[in-house]
């Protein structure tokens, strides 16, 4: 409720790693190395090779009508690089398929036509752990907004969710 609401979260330690990963992997991309013994630098450096060149924080936009509703499809894209997606993941734990039914990847998709290609990049700041996904074999971003608008009206959020999430002009 406090998403639907757009209350303000805090960040949890997880969410806190993640962003700070990021931001090291950046940092590394424009030359700066990590602090000497960094107990995350083998992760950074490897994610950096893989994303350098690309370009940072893209934001990407659609508009689109799923069943006779106006949306506008956003994301933030991590790294877009060559026609690729890369998102930058930090956990401390990774199971093979952990973002199989993600709707990051189908989002993306969604708003950006030309990619064929969506890679999460999955560090432990040790390990690196890669999901790729192409279009092909992604379902399309409207199996997924479709049952959200349906529960949304059996929970009677509908109006809710259109005065909280409207966007701007």
């Amino acid at each position: 409720m406090k998403t639907l609401h757009r209350q303000p979260t805090p960040r949890t330690k997880p969410i806190q790693d993640g962003i700070q990963f990021e931001n090291l992997v950046t940092a590394w991309c424009e030359g700066e190395e990590p602090e000497r013994g960094h107990k995350w630098a083998e992760g950074i450096r490897q994610v950096g090779e893989i994303v350098r060149g690309g370009t940072f924080q893209v934001a990407a936009y659609r508009d689109m009508v799923i069943d006779g509703i106006p949306f506008l499809l956003y994301g933030r894209l991590d790294v877009l690089k060559a026609g690729e997606i890369y998102d930058i993941k930090f956990s401390h734990s990774y199971r093979p398929g952990k973002y199989l039914d993600s709707p990051q990847h189908p989002m993306y998709f969604a708003c950006c036509p030309e990619v064929e290609r969506f890679t999460y990049l999955v560090s432990n700041g040790r390990d690196l752990y890669r999901e790729i996904y192409t279009r092909n074999e992604t379902p399309e971003i409207e199996t997924i907004v479709k049952p959200f608008v349906q529960y949304l009206e059996f929970s009677e959020l509908d109006e809710l969710y259109a005065e909280k999430w409207r966007a701007r002009d």
